[in-house]
């Protein structure tokens, strides 16, 4: 074998297993994305099993504003369909994308619910109503920290997968770029429901 045969061949060699690092490392990116959406679910999960206990403690004081617990009913459960849908695919931009506008409706419902139990002082009293309240809201930090590291790992894979030359591994192999959660396109998006007793 001549001396430009073995250069050839150690090019190749090089090539082929720079490639199957790249591959690898887009593999494992793309699996902490699914992970990182799986600490969403758990928490989306927690926060949905809160919701329907603090619609019951409300029930009893606001009665004439049914109308407005089963809104959030209804959002709750439309999220909670949106959420084991995309918890089927994480990695789904379409299921992402319901998703988010699910979560919005039902953050929207638990903001007019919270609005209207303002006006209710024994509501506001209520020791149940206020032990929910402060686990809602905790479960809402959870859920906003772990959309925010879910977000890191979209970002890395992301960056990863478009810098050369890994993007031709990525390409040839369809790792698609991901979407990220949790962004906002106007004011009323950015504002936090608001839970205080």
């Amino acid at each position: 074998m001549s001396t430009a045969s073995w250069i050839f061949l150690a090019v190749g060699l090089l090539v082929f297993f720079w490639a199957v690092g790249a591959y690898n490392r887009l593999v494992r990116l793309k699996n902490a994305i699914a992970n990182a959406f799986g600490q969403i679910d758990v928490q989306l999960k927690r926060r949905y099993d809160l919701i329907p206990n603090l619609v019951e403690v409300a029930r009893k004081y606001l009665a004439h504003e049914a109308q407005t617990l089963e809104a959030v009913i209804a959002a709750r459960n439309q999220a909670r369909a949106a959420e084991q849908t995309a918890a089927g695919s994480p990695l789904n931009a379409g299921a992402l994308g319901a998703l988010m506008g699910a979560e919005q409706m039902l953050g929207g419902a638990l903001g007019r619910l919270f609005a209207v139990a303002e006006a209710y002082p024994d509501l506001k009293a209520d020791q149940t109503m206020r032990e929910l309240s402060e686990e809602l809201a905790s479960t809402e930090n959870r859920i906003g920290f772990a959309r925010q590291a879910y977000n890191d790992h979209v970002l890395e894979f992301n960056n990863a997968a478009a810098q050369f030359p890994t993007l031709i591994v990525a390409r040839l192999f369809n790792f698609a770029t991901q979407s990220m959660l949790a962004s906002t396109t106007n004011e009323l998006e950015r504002q936090v429901v608001k839970v205080s007793f």
